[in-house]
């Protein structure tokens, strides 16, 4: 008799019909239709949420996640990991990730079509895929148990992942501590028999990759066990989406920025993350540039010191470390910009953790000639990313932003391209009924 897998059918029918039982007063007979393995973990999960679709957080933003990465381990195997199982698995329709020991994924490979499929469920870089955000999933799961696990289809806590299966296992240090989680996902083909032995293997040759790198002295040190549960350290942040003011983070608290003064760190914190439209290689805006941009074609220079000057004050006496440097002028450290961070994730085709960080339009009520055109650009790029290339739940959500209340090609849209059986439809066409009995009158 031949080995099965999690992906067997009558063990996805069990799963279902456990889903079925979970909501329930007797919901302890869920657990027997289950795997063992699987209902420890809907055990575990029942703990910290609640059954139902549920969509796992977004626990790193863009810019903290390279940083994290780059000072993480694990970035010291991504090589014999692409080696191992990104490149036998192109074309296959299958991801690769890496996650840490908090089950953040870190690291995502895979061809364009599969990435794009597990967007759709934010199996992304900087999704925390941990038991107690998601609930039962290979990654999250393998790091609950200390050992390798596959997980298939209905057998997810979540029915956001209903569509794919995933094997993965834990990876520890030289030390014996635990890094984190190695993860194939995709179709039944990632719960084939020979996957755990394949992810297992990849696991030890990496885990014999950071013992040898240790010996050279050449892998970044894990961070504490004290800092297991927290976000890394933060560079300065800039947030803008959705707010009439700026909010500067600046790893020992924060600064609330208002009128001009916004403005100008917005202008100067977009022009700064940008790889292409500052004329400056450090980044930063000339004085003429930013008074054009804050001011209009006919805006004195000397008007614009004199906010400069102000400014910095502000910062300065906020004692953050964060300094208004001039010519060009510049905050530095430079600050990540909120803006620029959707952009870069639409550019990417991550439509759902830019959607996450888009909370509006950029300081709506600001007239300054650079702040239009920058807050025209985002979301103009997000909302042609929605219609263009979003699943049916990606572009409901981006239809609860007030900016897209009225907005009716994205209504047909989502009318096309949601299932027939959608929920969401009655919404959709609600909202198109009373806009078009609006224009009637």
């Amino acid at each position: 008799m031949g080995m099965t897998t999690p992906a067997q059918p009558a063990l996805q029918r069990s799963a279902r019909a456990a889903h079925g039982v979970l909501g329930d007063v007797g919901a302890g007979s869920a657990f027997d239709l289950l795997r063992p393995v699987v209902g420890d973990s809907w055990r575990r999960s029942l703990g910290f949420l609640a059954p139902g679709r549920i969509e796992p957080p977004v626990a790193l933003a863009s810019g903290d996640l390279a940083a994290y990465l780059r000072d993480h381990p694990l970035s010291a195997v991504l090589p014999v990991i692409t080696r191992l199982l990104v490149e036998p698995a192109r074309d296959t329709g299958l991801l690769v990730a890496v996650g840490d020991a908090d089950g953040r994924l870190l690291w995502v490979e895979g061809d364009d079509d599969a990435v794009r499929r597990a967007e759709a469920m934010a199996f992304v870089p900087g999704a925390d895929w941990s038991e107690r955000a998601v609930g039962t999933s290979a990654p999250g799961t393998a790091l609950a148990t200390g050992r390798g696990v596959q997980v298939s289809g209905a057998e997810h806590f979540s029915e956001i992942a209903h569509r794919f299966s995933c094997t993965a296992a834990p990876i520890h240090g030289p030390d014996g501590r635990l890094l984190g989680v190695v993860d194939i996902t995709g179709g039944p083909e990632a719960v084939a028999v020979h996957s755990l032995s394949l992810v297992s293997a990849a696991v030890a040759a990496a885990e014999a990759e950071l013992r040898f790198a240790a010996f050279r002295g050449d892998v970044p040190r894990p961070a504490p066990a004290s800092r297991s549960r927290t976000t890394p350290a933060k560079a300065p942040t800039l947030s803008a989406l959705g707010r009439d003011d700026v909010e500067l983070a600046c790893g020992t608290g924060t600064l609330t920025l208002t009128g001009r003064h916004a403005e100008i760190a917005t202008l100067l914190a977009w022009h700064q993350s940008s790889k292409h439209h500052s004329r400056h290689p450090g980044g930063g805006l000339s004085a003429e540039a930013l008074a054009v941009a804050l001011l209009g074609e006919d805006a004195r220079t000397v008007t614009l010191r004199a906010e400069i000057a102000r400014l910095r004050h502000v910062l300065r006496d906020a004692g953050f470390g964060l300094e208004l440097a001039s010519r060009p002028y510049r905050l530095e450290p430079a600050p990540g910009c909120d803006a620029r961070s959707v952009l870069d994730l639409v550019g990417q085709g991550r439509y759902r953790q830019a959607l996450a960080l888009y909370h509006g339009l950029l300081l709506p009520r600001s007239d300054a000639p650079g702040i239009r055109a920058i807050r025209g650009e985002v979301s103009g790029a997000l909302r042609e990313a929605m219609l263009a290339d979003a699943g049916p739940e990606v572009l409901t959500d981006y239809l609860e932003l007030p900016e897209a209340a009225e907005d009716v090609d994205a209504l047909v849209t989502a009318l096309r391209i949601l299932p027939p059986r959608s929920p969401r439809r009655a919404v959709v066409l609600s909202r198109l009924d009373r806009l078009d009995a609006q224009h009637r009158r």
